[in-house]
This record gives C-alpha cells, sequence and structure tokens, in this order.
C-alpha cells in the first residue's frame, strides 16, 4: 500500500476543511457531513501514524563482503608478476609469491616496516593518516644492495580501514643501462682517444706527398694504422659485449650446460689456433661432472677469456694448467693456472674493474683492452657464482670459478609432461 508524504496529508486536511466550510456555507446540514468528515480524518490519521512509523524505522543495512575474502583475490594478486602487497594499519595482510620470495615467505601478518627495511618506506607504510592520492618513491638496497626499486603506493577500499596496495617494480636493468651509457662516455673517448690520435697522425703523414713515396715508411705506417684500427674494434666488441651481459644481470640462466664438453672445446680451438704456446694449454676433467645451470655462449666467453690472459701474460714455455672438478655444494669449480711473473695483492681487488690494468704499457702492446676480467666477474655474477683470483710474485695466478649445478629433473615429473 502506498503511503501519503507529509506534504500531501498537510493538503488533504485543508482540502478537507475548505470541502466542509463550502458544504456548510450552502447550506447542507451539518449531520449530512459529519460521518464523510469523520471517515476522512481517520484515514488521514491512519496514514500520518504510518509514515511516522516508517520514518523512525532503521535501515536495513547490509554487509559488504570483504575484497581479500573473494576466492579470487589471491589469483589477481598472482597475476601480476611483480612483487604485490597488500598494507593494513601498517601491516602486510596479503602478499603474493614474488613478494615473498623477495622479502620472505614470512612477510604474511608482519610489520611492513620490518619486511621492507628501507627508511623512506618505513615512514610512508606506517603512516596512519588518510591517503588520497597514489604515491611512488625510489627505494635502494630492497633484495640486495645494487637493487634499485619504485615503490608505487595506492589507498584501496574504504578510508577508515586505512588500507594501501604495494606495488614493487624492479627498475635496476634501467639504471645499470643509464649507469654504463655514462661509462662508456668517460671510459671509452680515453681509451679510444689515443689510438684515433695516431692513425689521424700516421694518415697526415702519408697524405704528404715526398714522405709518402717512400714504400718502407708507408708500408711500416700503415702496418701500426691496422694495429690500432684493430686494437678500436676488439674494445668496442668488448664493450658491446659487456653491455649485454649487464643488461642481463639480474636475469639468471636457466638452460643445463655441459661444462666438461665446453672446457674440452674451448681448449681444443686454443691447442690447434695459438702455436706452440696454444699446446702448452694442459686440462684434467673430472669425470660424470653435473651440468650446471647457465648460458653456454657467455660460459664460452669465460673461459675463451681466463685461457686468452693466461696465454699473455704467463711465461713462454712453461704450462697453462685448465682444470675442471667438483667443488663445494655440489657446485663445479673451473680453474686456469699460469706460472708468470705474477699480480701484487695491491693489485687484486681492483682486477676486475672496467679498464683496470696493472701495466697499461704491457697490456695494450698484447692487444688487452682491460675488459677480460670484468667481462668474466660479470658473466659469473649472473650465473649466480663465486669468483676468486689468487697469485703470487714471482710464480704465477689462479683464476678459480664455481657454478651452481642445474636442478635435478623428478623423471615421474617429466613423464607426466
Amino acid at each position: 500500500m502506498n503511503r501519503l508524504s507529509t506534504s500531501q496529508i498537510t493538503a488533504s486536511l485543508a482540502m478537507l476543511l475548505l470541502g466542509t466550510g463550502g458544504a456548510l456555507l450552502m447550506g447542507a446540514a451539518p449531520m449530512a457531513i459529519a460521518l464523510p468528515v469523520l471517515a476522512g480524518l481517520i484515514v488521514l490519521v491512519i496514514n500520518a501514524a504510518d509514515h511516522g512509523a516508517q520514518e523512525k524505522a532503521p535501515a536495513i543495512a547490509f554487509d559488504q563482503p570483504d575484497l581479500i575474502d573473494h576466492p579470487d583475490f589471491s589469483s589477481l594478486l598472482e597475476g601480476i608478476s611483480d612483487p604485490l602487497m597488500l598494507v593494513e594499519k601498517a601491516r602486510i595482510i596479503r602478499a603474493n609469491r614474488a613478494a615473498q620470495r623477495l622479502l620472505g615467505a614470512h612477510i604474511e601478518g608482519e610489520d611492513a616496516r620490518i619486511a621492507i627495511r628501507h627508511p623512506a618506506a618505513a615512514e610512508r607504510l606506517a603512516s596512519l593518516a588518510p591517503l588520497a592520492e597514489p604515491f611512488m618513491i625510489e627505494l635502494v638496497g630492497v633484495g640486495s644492495k645494487d637493487q634499485r626499486w619504485q615503490m608505487r603506493v595506492a589507498p584501496m577500499g574504504a578510508v577508515s580501514s586505512m588500507r594501501r596496495l604495494v606495488h614493487l617494480v624492479d627498475h635496476s636493468g634501467t639504471h645499470a643501462a643509464e649507469r654504463m651509457r655514462v661509462d662508456f662516455v668517460a671510459n671509452a673517448s680515453h681509451e679510444l682517444r689515443t689510438p684515433l690520435a695516431g692513425i689521424l697522425g700516421f694518415i697526415e703523414t702519408l697524405a704528404d706527398a715526398e714522405l709518402g713515396k717512400d714504400v718502407e715508411t708507408r708500408q711500416r705506417f700503415l702496418k701500426i694504422m691496422d694495429g690500432e684500427a684493430r686494437r678500436m674494434q676488439r674494445l668496442i666488441d668488448d664493450l658491446i659485449s659487456l653491455s649485454r651481459i649487464e643488461a642481463e644481470k639480474y636475469r639468471a640462466p636457466d638452460s643445463a650446460v655441459d661444462l666438461s664438453e665446453l672446457v674440452a672445446e674451448v681448449v681444443g680451438v686454443f691447442r690447434s689456433s695459438h702455436g706452440d704456446r696454444g699446446r702448452e694449454v694442459e686440462m684434467e676433467i673430472s669425470p660424470s661432472l653435473a651440468p650446471v645451470l647457465g648460458d653456454r655462449a657467455q660460459l664460452s666467453q669465460l673461459i675463451h677469456n681466463l685461457i686468452g690472459n693466461s696465454i699473455k701474460y704467463g711465461r713462454p714455455g712453461t704450462p697453462i694448467r685448465v682444470t675442471l672438478n667438483s667443488g663445494p655444494s655440489g657446485m663445479a669449480r673451473l680453474s686456469v693456472a699460469d706460472e708468470g711473473e705474477g699480480i701484487g695483492p695491491d693489485h687484486l681487488p681492483r682486477l676486475t674493474e672496467r679498464f683496470y690494468r696493472v701495466d697499461s704499457g704491457r697490456s695494450r702492446a698484447m692487444g688487452g683492452t682491460g675488459l677480460g676480467l670484468a667481462i668474466v666477474k660479470h658473466i659469473v655474477e649472473r650465473h649466480r657464482g663465486r669468483l676468486d683470483i689468487a697469485s703470487t710474485l714471482g710464480k704465477g695466478t689462479t683464476i678459480a670459478i664455481l657454478l651452481p649445478p642445474a636442478p635435478v629433473e623428478d623423471p615421474a615429473m617429466k613423464a607426466i609432461a
């Protein structure tokens, strides 16, 4: 039944009174109009009473379901490959697997300031003030000391719940690319300037009509120019190689590589292409070694660089020993040892820096770019391995690499797949 509003009841009562007064003025008997007037008043009173009761009746509250209780909420979180967390009153109430891998499997239920140990993040996530707009801050050192993240925080749900959706985006690769660009301009320009200046000087000399007539001088200058140009080519090749390795630094290799076969292949190349010095490369490989988890092309480059360094800096007529055997924790251990002048202890910590040379003149004379061990270091880091350099003055240098094994596949699971 439809109920009249307060204004409708008031208007109806006014019309009833006006009608009654009009009837009396027209000479109607009071008793003739008393019964209709009384019935109308009763109807209006009933409607007014029902309307008042309806206004006083409390509204029925419907409970809104909590989003995190929805059965698909976990799937929604896992659909994002980046670390994603839901924080309520400074406490992490939900986190996807990417966040748990980064910060620990225990972070659900933990204080966000403890899980994300960063001053800027702790200050923002601990705040209980209402958050009207999303914000972003840069974090350095979360996960590992060199990693850089952009933390995006947005309000979620009612303001009273104080919930924050925290999204971490890895910017390590972008930052590394920018740093490499700056380093390239600073270091490569210095390394390229010397040979380029030499080439330009020789070109000016050969352009002289009188000096250019001397065939012997011309051939000597052309030979030097060819050597300098090839040196620049090697430098550019190494820089490009290093930049590619660094760009993939945070993406671990996922292929199984037979390191025994690869070492034997590279040693065979040196024995056949480096004359007497190449034939002095000795190889010892333990049988039945497990494959390693790696990038075959990069591991080949690593072995080439290590053996090539030993050929350059070891004393002629002395052996270069390449050994591959089992290391600690099931890792593969590759070592390359030479018998040469050795390296002083002051130089060892800096050997893997780009363009660092113990003897710059000797390195350049042998065609070195100063990037060989820097490339080795970055390949080892990408493979989650370890690099150790030991050297004794007057005796020689040994460089050892530890690489993690490839995971063993479960035959039953492989059969199911």
